[in-house]
């Protein structure tokens, strides 16, 4: 029986409560297929820092470095400042691991409402990949006059030629597995950002070149939040910078359902490093520990994990059993419109996988 080791950092909130039971799920789809699961737990996140003053360990990286996967729950603390949050656990993992392509799928599943009154199960049914390692976020600046009246802020985003190719090279390559609509939507703002955004298009045109059966389309931001909107059923792979994609996975998140239906993973492509797998909603102190928030998020980051791992029928499974759950809509948490617990959904993803 073969055994990956997956190095868990349930982190905060309700990331506690969902991770325990997606590892169920795991462990249910893994038997299925001759595979066990060393699930390394790392108690990483706002208690950590209140104790020791950082999110992880100084030695953290290299404890995750041997394993074959991270599965992350959700970080984040009100009493913590968030930009904290993100700098002293998340983006050191995705950097060290040089997690470059953020992969966040929007599907509408049959059974659940969109807020906008027009799709139906089935029709959005799109992925934004998201640049992950630089741009906007690549924290580089500094304060002058710190604490000050006149204090300046000065932030740098940082794009190269070679960070914007291989997210464009990765999107295409998606749009080319996947082989729905064939289509990949460059998000730009290229009019008001004269430097950094017109490499991105010059970029983009020029790995398009590789892919002539490939159909392209070149949206600015505030367009392309608009057409989220006005026609989600016309994207395929939608690739853009940190901050725009960032962004952008919010609205595809909700327009599907909840956010308790969207999963991400942060991968290394190249398969050098550990990637990292995470629901897309954050902590939700406002819901934890009630029992009520959706699992299906961090579920289906599994499944996307088992794919990741060569267990492309696992985790084929597993997203079978979640869409059935969904359809006959007779369990379901409160963002969905229903009264069951997390354990409860959980407990009917596991009876559709068996």
């Amino acid at each position: 029986m073969k055994t990956f080791t997956i190095g868990v950092i349930a982190g905060d909130g309700v990331g506690t409560e969902i991770v325990p039971q997606a590892k169920r799920v795991l462990e249910k789809a893994g038997k299925k297929h001759d595979v066990s699961f060393a699930f390394q737990d790392f108690e990483w996140g706002a208690a950590h820092y209140f104790r020791w003053g950082r999110m992880m360990p100084a030695g953290a990286i290299e404890l995750l470095q041997s394993c074959d996967a991270i599965f992350l729950g959700a970080v984040g603390h009100p009493d913590i400042p968030d930009h904290t949050t993100l700098n002293g656990l998340l983006l050191p993992i995705r950097r060290a691991f040089d997690q470059y392509a953020n992969v966040r799928p929007a599907y509408l599943y049959p059974g659940v409402e969109s807020p906008l009154a027009r799709p139906k199960g089935g029709d959005i049914d799109f992925v934004v990949v998201r640049e992950n390692t630089e741009g906007e976020y690549a924290q580089v600046g500094g304060f002058v006059y710190h604490a000050q009246p006149e204090e300046v802020a000065i932030q740098t985003s940082v794009f190269t030629r070679r960070g914007i190719e291989r997210i464009v090279r990765f999107a295409f390559e998606l749009a080319e597995r996947r082989n729905k609509k064939r289509r990949v939507t460059s998000i730009t703002k290229s009019n008001a950002q004269g430097y950094s955004m017109t490499l991105w298009d010059r970029t983009f045109d020029a790995v398009a070149g590789d892919f002539p059966n490939v159909e392209t389309e070149s949206l600015l931001v505030d367009a392309a939040a608009m057409n989220f909107i006005r026609r989600p059923e016309s994207f395929d792979v939608v690739v853009g910078s940190n901050l725009f994609c960032d962004i952008l996975s919010d609205i595809s998140a909700i327009i599907i359902g909840s956010m308790g239906l969207a999963a991400s993973a942060n991968l290394d492509p190249l398969r050098r490093f550990p990637s990292m797998f995470e629901p897309v909603h954050g902590s939700a102190p406002d819901i934890a520990g009630k029992g009520i928030v959706n699992p299906m998020a961090q579920i289906l980051s599994g499944a996307m994990m088992l794919d990741h791992l060569g267990m492309g029928d696992a985790a084929a499974e597993v997203e079978a059993a979640v869409a059935s759950v969904l359809a006959d809509g007779k369990r379901r948490t409160p963002d969905l419109g229903g009264k069951s617990s997390t354990e409860e959904v959980t407990d009917a993803v596991l009876e559709k996988l068996a």
